[in-house]
């Protein structure tokens, strides 16, 4: 049994590319890897093959790992609804709301379900490659933590210190973590790696010999840029900054920021498509009148992103790019949105109540029952085209709208299409990762010639040349003899 655990100085440092490109370099080197991650906070969430939901990020790892996603890889996940609370997600399952308070009175609870997965994975592999959340250095939080050191110290994990050369200061970023830290945390510390140098990497070489003098770690190397993990479905909205501004493409679509976006990852096919125009509106902008599809994405908020919808006046934009012959396009909560009302009577998102939705479509959802999650297949109406995806929602949608599916999934109606079929909308999620449907879709908006991306396959190719990097500039052997493993 080994194991080596990713911890980062801050957010964003880049610990789940690490992870990721670690998952698949020690899985072509013939070991059977498994990715953890004890606590994650993110909507951009992945449905299981033993029916829960874990971080996209962990399924990425897994898939890195050419191994199937299942809930012990992300035990506890918290989706965030308001600024002060999350739905509690453990083991896949929803078990309830909590608040940022409520939260970090629950270690004594969650730690034994973390603990319990991550052994469980180490019994039935040769290598786990865990992952932190944040910092290990955020002190006001130490006594709740389950997801750094607060993991690492009762399991003995070793840990590797990744800090973002981007953002400036990383010497004293690992110098100051390294510093906050609890000698039986120190204790635990393998090594570092710099991540995301630009340039000549010799040039740092000072700076190495600076935090390796000060703190006697081990650099593991200095990891340069990889420009492909755009290419990657990502983890959390700290990265729909990257969709926009790449391609001026002859397709226009626009699609309004929500305040809690949830599993964006629909997007990243679109954007792989070099004709294709990615506009993110975000709040306080209007919708502009050129697009040629508005797409409504996934929210954990539903009644409160239609509220945020209106204030910024996108409602009225969305109707008058439809009466110009505009499409519209909502998945998930935003097919809820496009429906006449959507009721939520017993306060599943926040207070119990009901919204008047953009009456675009004829149905009206109910927040209520269990949370479907599920992956599945079918037919797209309109083209016959098959799609595959995944269902991960609250709630039920009925109304006459649904006598006019979007599609046929597993000999049931899925979802709506307006009668002048410009609005539609459904619940599957990764219709655009079907290359067919994608391009027949695209097409429907305007002509086209068919690009030749296969996502899938580029998703595939990108994990490969991610390992082909991290072997190329970090210590592997180094960090596998840390691990347990060499």
């Amino acid at each position: 049994m080994a194991a080596i655990m990713i911890q980062g100085t801050s957010s964003d440092a880049g610990k789940s590319l690490v992870t990721a490109g670690l998952c698949r370099a020690f899985t072509n080197r013939g070991l059977k890897v498994r990715p953890f991650k004890p606590q994650n906070m993110s909507n951009n969430a992945a449905v299981t093959s033993d029916g829960g939901e874990i971080g996209r990020a962990q399924a990425l790892q897994a898939r890195a790992c050419r191994s199937e996603p299942n809930v012990d890889m992300n035990p506890i996940l918290l989706k965030p609804q308001t600024d002060v609370g999350s739905q509690l997600i453990v083991r896949g399952k929803v078990r309830r709301n909590t608040t940022a308070r409520e939260y970090y009175t629950l270690k004594d609870e969650l730690l034994p379900v973390a603990i319990e997965s991550f052994e469980r994975l180490e019994s039935d592999c040769d290598l786990v490659v865990a992952e932190g959340a944040g910092s290990p250095a955020e002190v006001n939080l130490r006594h709740a933590d389950i997801a750094n050191m607060g993991f690492a110290v009762p399991t003995e994990t070793p840990v590797v210190l990744v800090g973002d050369i981007e953002r400036g200061g990383v010497i004293a970023s690992v110098l100051g973590t390294w510093h906050l830290l609890e000698s039986d945390e120190r204790a635990l510390l393998a090594g570092y790696i710099v991540n995301k140098f630009r340039g000549d990497p010799s040039l740092f070489d000072n700076g190495l010999a600076r935090i390796t003098q000060d703190t006697g770690l081990r650099s593991f190397g200095v990891l340069p840029w990889f420009e492909d993990a755009r290419k990657l479905p990502a983890e959390d909205a700290l990265a729909l900054g990257r969709y926009g501004g790449e391609h001026t493409g002859k397709i226009k679509i626009v699609v309004p920021v929500f305040s809690r976006v949830a599993n964006f990852d629909d997007l990243d096919p679109l954007a792989a498509e070099p004709d294709i125009e990615l506009v993110m509106i975000r709040s306080g902008d209007p919708l502009p009148g050129d697009a040629d599809l508005v797409l409504l994405t996934g929210s954990k908020s539903t009644r409160g992103d239609l509220a945020l919808l209106r204030e910024n006046g996108w409602d009225i934009d969305i109707k008058a790019h439809v009466r110009r012959g505009g499409l519209v396009l909502g998945l998930c909560a935003g097919y809820q949105m496009l429906g006449r009302e959507v009721e939520d009577p017993d306060g599943i998102e926040s207070a119990p109540g009901n919204s008047v939705g953009l009456g675009l479509l004829d149905v009206v959802s109910c927040l209520e029952g269990d949370k479907t999650l599920r992956t599945t297949s079918g037919t797209d109406v309109r083209t016959g085209l098959p799609v595959t995806g995944y269902e991960m929602h609250i709630g039920k949608t009925t109304g006459p709208g649904t006598h006019f599916p979007m599609l046929r999934i597993e000999g049931r109606d899925e979802g709506a299409v307006s009668g002048d079929g410009l609005v539609a909308g459904c619940y599957l999620h990764g219709l655009f990762a079907n290359d067919d449907f994608r391009h027949g879709f695209l097409t429907q908006l305007k002509p086209r010639a068919e690009s030749g991306i296969r996502y899938e396959q580029q998703v595939e190719s990108t994990l490969d040349a991610l390992a082909t990097h991290c072997e190329a500039h970090l210590d592997l052997d180094g960090i596998a003899t840390m691990a347990g493993v060499a």
